[in-house]
């Protein structure tokens, strides 16, 4: 862009040649994303993606939006920011996996106080490396720059991803039944929620980020950036041979509100708290926090990223394909007669 320069723009605080760089130094972490379908790079006015439909009869096109919340606070203090796109991406891959669709391409969403595009790079290498773990395509995205409404250290970061599935292979609640199998897969932690009752309790901007917990075998500041695990390959491998009836993503609203989600009116999945592995970080929190029990699994993961609802004839099959793809899968419930939602027992 030799031509594009604005003296006048710049005065107000935007620095479009800043925009550009960051373009160009951005580029070689989009290019890891680079998978079959994709028709355009990154610049144009669109990003363009022609998806395989071969062995389809009535392909279905599902797509996710979400951001990170306040954990980019932790980022911004940490002065850390190549992992906080892998939460954007998970937080959406993880959602459209849930009704069967295999994520196709992604697109992200920065706004800026000040435009460094260092730290925009660094924001996308996070955003690329998601898409990797997705299999997903990072195919365009922008940056913004908000000088005046964003102070020059903040920024904001939010995507959506969109998936395709056969219409006859759609999970939907309806095809749970009473006696299905509920099994987990563990968290990374906190993932990307609850965090404004995190930095309240650790009153945050006067934490000791880097100093080490023996309690949590990592600093804390680790431990809060640790970045959301994405569960779309193992899952996709489990989709296509076990007998999975439905999928639901442990996100804000905990177990209470997230599980329902997957389960039709009259069930009830009845969850064995003793089955569940409970990440340290929770249990630093509800102690120092003085959190009930309700609220910690109505807020957080609590251990669990995803369940999976499968019919018990095929939980071992589900349990070995999961194992075999490197998660830590358990079981953890069933599905019960029942108009509680969830219960914990």
């Amino acid at each position: 862009m030799e031509n594009s320069h604005s003296a006048s723009y710049a005065a107000a605080g935007v620095d479009i040649e800043a925009g550009y760089k960051g373009v160009q130094l951005m580029k070689k972490h989009v290019a890891r994303t680079m998978i079959p379908g994709v028709v355009s790079g990154i610049g144009g006015f669109g990003g363009l993606f022609a998806p395989d439909l071969a062995g389809m009869k009535e392909p279905v096109l599902v797509s996710g939006t979400d951001g990170v919340g306040t954990k980019i606070r932790i980022a911004q203090l940490m002065d850390k920011h190549d992992t906080i796109g892998i939460d954007c991406v998970a937080m959406c891959v993880n959602d459209i996996i849930c009704c069967g669709a295999k994520p196709l391409f992604f697109l992200d969403y920065i706004a800026i106080g000040k435009n460094e595009p260092e730290k925009v790079a660094s924001i996308v290498s996070g955003v690329a490396e998601g898409c990797v773990q997705a299999g997903c395509a990072l195919i365009g995205g922008e940056t913004a720059e908000h000088p005046g409404l964003m102070k020059p250290e903040d920024y904001d970061l939010a995507g959506f991803a969109v998936g395709i599935v056969d219409k006859e292979k759609m999970l939907d609640p309806s095809q749970v039944k009473v006696g299905d199998v509920i099994l987990s897969l563990q968290s990374n932690g906190l993932h990307s929620n609850g965090f404004s009752l995190v930095r309240k309790v650790f009153n945050i901007e006067h934490a000791k980020l880097d100093e080490w917990s023996e309690e949590l075998g990592a600093t804390l500041g680790a431990e809060l950036l640790s970045p959301t695990a994405i569960y779309v390959k193992p899952v996709l491998d489990v989709l296509q041979t076990a007998d999975v009836h439905g999928i639901s993503h442990i996100t804000g609203g905990g177990f209470y509100e997230n599980i329902p989600r997957c389960l039709p009116k009259g069930m009830t999945a009845k969850i064995d708290k003793s089955s569940l592995w409970i990440n340290p970080i929770f249990r630093m929190l509800q102690r120092l926090g003085n959190i009930p029990e309700h609220d910690m699994f109505n807020t957080f993961n609590m251990g669990t990223g995803m369940v999976l609802v499968v019919d018990k004839n095929d939980a071992d099959k589900a349990k070995d394909l999961l194992l075999s793809a490197g998660q830590a899968p358990r079981v953890i419930g069933e599905v019960v007669a029942g108009d509680a939602g969830v219960e914990l027992l």
